[in-house]
């Protein structure tokens, strides 16, 4: 009878131990899951700050080629003044780390503001630029040779291409309003991922005189929390890379706002945590969000 007493402690004390061994190992796997995923995000949070620096750079560097080529003391100094506003939020936006979520997004929307701003100031320039050419034109009869028009004609047409180059920038599309989440069979929202059937994306591409009309292709890439893209196999070029999307619409953009949804069907199993969703067009990120899942 006793030895049945210590062998029945010892079984208890054995299974016992195996239950916390079997519970550490969970807890570790789980630890080491939601590093990955702080990682990924981290790892966002960086490219997305790198290119708002160079958006940032760009513009600055805009500002100074601009003051180069006009001859208005007034334009000038405006020229100069938002020229050192943006150099000062580019080296605010340098000095705050990539996880500084609220920050970032402030700086984020300064950008908005100063791209509105250059748009602005291309307008002027270019408007005086065809003012010079019209009266550089009026006074080519005054000179005396065909080849001092014809110099004359081409260091124009050189200006033009210059500034043509800049408008690129201030004409990027922008996506506002984004919002993702995922719906059930009954088309309703939900926040289980295993009742998920359809995740569905919508945003707005914003009103930019600027941006030349015509077709463009929306491409919207989807990130599971593991890190992985949900695709049927398209890709897109973006910085010089292939990238993976998850869907495509061809839209028709006339310079107005554009509001724009696309679907993916669920065919896959997919985990639960925070998902990205990332929009481009013409070989620029234009916006994202993020869309979580229980």
């Amino acid at each position: 009878m006793k030895n049945k007493i210590i062998i029945g402690i010892v079984t208890v004390v054995i299974l016992g131990l195996i239950g916390v061994v079997v519970w550490l190992m969970k807890a570790h796997n789980e630890d080491m899951k939601d590093k990955a995923q702080l990682e990924e995000l981290k790892d966002l949070a960086e490219m997305e700050k790198a290119e708002m620096e160079n958006e940032y750079q760009n513009f600055a560097m805009q500002y100074h080629e601009m003051k180069m080529q006009i001859n208005n003391d007034s334009l000038v100094a405006q020229l100069e003044a938002e020229q050192k506003k943006t150099e000062a939020a580019l080296a605010e936006l340098q000095r705050t780390k990539a996880t500084d979520a609220k920050e970032i997004m402030r700086l984020k929307e300064e950008l908005k503001t100063l791209r509105a701003i250059l748009q602005d100031f291309v307008h002027q320039v270019d408007s005086l630029q065809r003012l010079n050419e019209q009266l550089n034109n009026e006074n080519q009869n005054l000179r005396a040779t065909n080849e001092q028009q014809q110099m004359h004609i081409s260091n124009l047409n050189t200006e033009r291409a210059a500034l043509t180059e800049k408008v690129t920038i201030a004409a990027q599309l922008d996506a506002t309003g984004i919002h993702a989440q995922g719906n059930n069979k009954k088309g309703k929202a939900t926040e289980k991922i295993k009742d998920v059937k359809k995740f569905v994306v919508s945003f707005n591409i914003s009103r930019n005189v600027t941006a030349q009309a015509g077709n463009r292709s929306i491409y919207v890439r989807i990130t599971t929390p593991l890190g992985d893209v949900l695709t049927r196999g398209g890709t897109f070029t973006y910085e010089n890379r292939t990238l993976e999307y998850s869907m495509r619409k061809d839209i028709e953009y006339t310079g107005e706002e554009t509001s724009v949804t696309v679907y993916w069907d669920v065919a896959e199993t997919l985990s639960s945590g925070t998902y990205r969703a990332d929009i481009f067009a013409d070989g620029n990120n234009i916006g994202h969000t993020t869309f979580s899942f229980k």
